[in-house]
């Protein structure tokens, strides 16, 4: 699993903003569009449906901040 890391104030500042975040934990790739608690969604560079929401990857434990 991808670990995504971010500070604070970027995990903010993509939660609080319009683009709803989502991050393929397969490949790293970040994707738009998602909802926070999206699950399983098609990766458009990898073909994995292992795109996840932001929020969502907070608390599978796949964020880390720095």
């Amino acid at each position: 699993m991808i670990i995504i890391r971010m500070t604070e104030s970027e995990y903010e500042d993509a939660t609080n903003g319009l683009e709803y975040p989502g991050y393929c934990l397969a490949c790293g790739e970040e994707a738009f569009g998602c909802e926070p608690d999206a699950r399983n969604y098609e990766c458009e560079a990898c073909e994995e449906r292992q795109v996840f929401g932001l929020e969502e990857c907070l608390m599978m434990g796949a964020v880390e901040f720095v």
